[in-house]
């Protein structure tokens, strides 16, 4: 069939059509007393080549249920909605129900109070229930919500990487034209026409700067889809759309680009208006501007002290404001250490730009406050290049780690979703028992799953049998936890919580959870924090298949993991368990290192994402430093002229500014190596404060990278600049004011 999932829903026909309306097009509606039969919308069966009459094969708690088709339904279908409708009876056999219900649905009268009826309705049923309506993929939702906010504070801190550089940008086009502001003065242009005329400009510049940026932003997110679709479809069995851009993300978009360009320009321009046409048709004073750099780096060693005091409390809010704050202190030291840097690494550079690399020295020592502005912008775009890298080499070693634990079962037969709760199909228990019994099979432990509400939310509960699942697999324990927490969960009403439910709830071992059930309130004690692969990144809760039998009324497997015996044919084994699971298409079998594999390869297409940020977040430094360099040989054309006039040659005025450029990305690649790897090192604790306990893993890639990136950044944006000012004209550089 072209669709990989439906969902099942079994209707109480005596009932249903008081609740809902069924409008058949073809065929009939259901009867109560049918037993193997369904209805479907007429999209949905013309989609599936289905008619009247036709039969459907579904997965089954018993292994598969064939549905005749007795009626469709003439009304469209929403994509992500395809839903079939079946007895009631028939589906609590195909899930393995016994009996029991897992919704209600009621219709209210004409003109009722939805708020009084529903309080009335609670009050009737009691705690035991929730009414008003539950959403079962709320796990997901939230772990696609904690997906949200990373991708959020990426784009904020992309979009405070573009206000910084705007604002540096503005800086340096002021300070280059400090004699033209003073002529304006002088001749009778008033402060506040200054400022309208910088305002203005960075306006028309926001203006065109943000439509590229809605039509980069659109191709950019088509080619995340294209890449994220194959790895939805294998793991999820579900197929993203298009991008959606509604008219408040464009119209968010718009605001945001042009407002952070006006906001980024507003200082320089003020600093502008405020200038007096003496002091500007004047030099500015070198003593001047290192007293007030000097006082800046002060404020900034305050701010890394404590920035240092957040990264050791534990607390992912003062760790993330640390990060924020080592930023800002890294960028006001900067202009005071740009001197003494640049007299130490132009040495170096002196080795390969003999006679070229102390005049560009000299250039840079000059006008300290031109070069700290794109060392600066430099430092912020490498350094989000290493802790990019840290924290992905983190996160991805982190979660290798997981799999190599928790899935290290020589077999595992998994459902259509690695999402457990998210609409799969559970198999009775006849399945781990035909598997157990196969020849050259030694050991056999499943999971189930059930669903849970606190006062804090949603939680899915995983159901373990603790006598069998170390056998098979592991978890990764958080500190202060370890194998004797399995152990204890056969020993009554104990659950192991993963890092993520922990953190968000400071939960520690021995605390009481109260946990609602289909049989109640039931309270837990916790006996230890751990995750697994694939439920670390959702709010689960661990306790023993006993307990969620007799709580949770699930006694069906969603998971079955298999070890062979040391002496068993692998292959023969893995022939024996496909025949198997031939009978549950629920399910599909993997042998653990194709299962590693299939992962490493989807870590491998997710990296490509990551490449394509990492490029995005780079970009800017080298526009910085080409801009810099531009306004720089401008600035200096009559000084390049008298270079030439004295003998100077094109090539050595070319490699002049290339020395020039390699030695800003070296000072701006000094202090991004060291911001990122503090940044990498606090969003890597970070993530184990808010419950994702990853390895830091030091970023020798990465910061190979950023070298590498540094150097190139230097060249080509010197490529430019440096023909422009080769190419001057001696008489005209000469004539220039």
């Amino acid at each position: 069939n072209a669709l990989a999932t439906v969902t099942v829903i079994g209707v109480d026909m005596a009932k249903a059509p008081q609740v809902r309306d069924f409008p058949i097009g073809e065929g009939r509606l259901l009867a109560a007393a049918d037993s193997q039969a369904l209805m479907l919308n007429a999209d949905l069966a013309a989609q599936l080549k289905l008619s009247v009459g036709a039969k459907l094969t579904l997965p089954a708690a018993l292994g598969t249920m064939r549905l005749q088709v007795v009626g469709l339904i003439d009304s469209p279908t929403a994509p992500g909605e395809e839903q079939v409708f079946t007895t009631l009876k028939t589906a609590q056999q195909l899930f393995g129900l016994n009996g029991r219900i897992t919704t209600v649905n009621a219709a209210f009268t004409q003109g009722a109070d939805r708020q009084a009826v529903e309080s009335a309705v609670q009050a009737r049923l009691g705690s035991d229930y929730q009414v008003g309506g539950i959403s079962s993929n709320s796990t997901l939702l939230a772990s696609m919500q904690v997906a949200g906010m990373a991708f959020m504070m990426f784009g904020l801190f992309a979009l405070a990487t573009a206000g910084f550089i705007i604002l540096n940008s503005f800086r340096t086009v002021v300070a280059e034209r400090r004699h033209d502001i003073g002529m304006l003065r002088a001749v009778g242009m008033r402060r506040r026409h200054v400022l309208a005329m910088f305002l203005v400009e960075s306006l028309l510049q926001g203006a065109i700067g943000t439509a590229a940026g809605l039509l980069g932003g659109w191709g950019m997110a088509v080619g995340a889809f294209a890449l994220m679709n194959p790895m939805m479809k294998a793991f999820m069995h579900q197929e993203l759309g298009w991008p959606v851009f509604d008219p408040a993300i464009c119209l968010m978009t718009v605001v945001l680009g042009i407002g952070v360009t006006v906001a980024a320009a507003l200082i320089p321009a003020r600093s502008a208006s405020r200038i007096s046409p003496m002091e500007a048709l004047r030099a500015q004073v070198g003593d001047t501007y290192r007293k007030r750099s000097n006082r800046a780096a002060l404020a900034g060693a305050a701010l890394a002290l404590v920035s240092v005091f957040g990264l050791f409390t534990g607390s992912a809010s003062f760790i993330g404001l640390g990060s924020v704050l080592i930023l800002i202190a890294v960028a006001l030291i900067c202009p005071a250490v740009v001197d003494p840097l640049a007299k130490a690494t132009g040495r170096l550079l002196e080795v390969f730009f003999r006679r070229e690399g102390a005049i560009a020295r000299s250039n840079i020592t000059r006008n300290p406050g031109r070069s700290s502005v794109t060392a600066s912008a430099v430092m912020l775009s490498l350094a989000a290049i290493v802790a990019m890298v840290s924290v992905i080499a983190s996160i991805f070693g982190g979660f290798i780690k997981y799999l190599d634990s928790s899935m290290s079962a020589d077999y595992m037969l998994i459902p259509q979703s690695i999402v457990l709760s998210e609409g799969n199909v559970a198999a009775g228990p006849q399945l781990a028992k035909r598997v157990a019994a196969a020849d050259g099979v030694r050991a056999v432990s499943t999971l189930r799953v059930g669903m849970s509400k606190t006062a804090d939310g949603e939680v899915q509960v995983i159901g373990i049998d603790p006598a069998t699942y170390l056998d098979v697999a592991a978890f990764e324990w958080n500190s202060g936890s370890s194998d004797q927490a399995v152990e204890q969960l056969a020993a009554g009403r104990w659950v192991i919580a993963n890092g993520l439910y922990a953190a968000g709830h400071n939960l520690t071992p021995g605390q009481a959870i109260e946990l609602q059930t289909p049989n109640g309130v039931k309270t837990y004690h916790l006996a230890g924090v751990g995750n697994d692969y694939l439920n670390a990144k959702l709010s689960t809760l661990y306790t023993s298949q006993e307990n969620l039998a007799a709580d949770f009324n699930v006694d069906d497997d969603l998971l079955v993991f298999a070890d062979r015996d040391a002496g068993a044919d692998p292959d023969a084994v893995q022939r024996r368990l496909a025949a198997i699971v031939a009978d549950y298409p629920a399910f599909k079998l993997y042998e653990s290192a194709s299962w590693k594999d299939e992962n490493m390869q989807t870590f491998n297409a997710t990296l490509i994402i990551f490449d394509v940020l990492i490029f995005a977040l780079a970009v800017p430094s080298l526009l910085a430093l080409s801009i810099t360099l531009t306004i720089s040989v401008l600035a200096r054309r009559r000084e390049i002229g008298m270079m030439r006039a004295i003998g100077a040659t094109r090539r050595q005025v070319r490699r002049m500014v290339v020395a020039e450029s390699l030695l800003l990305a070296l000072i701006g690649t000094l202090f991004g190596v060291f911001t990122g790897l503090w940044l990498g090192y606090a969003l890597v604790m970070a993530m184990g404060a808010v419950g994702w306990q990853m390895p830091y893993i030091f970023p020798w890639d990465g910061l190979l990278i950023t070298v590498v990136a540094g150097v190139a950044f230097a060249v080509l944006a010197a490529r430019g600049p440096s023909k422009s000012a080769a190419k001057l004209v001696v008489v005209e550089a000469l004539r220039a004011q």
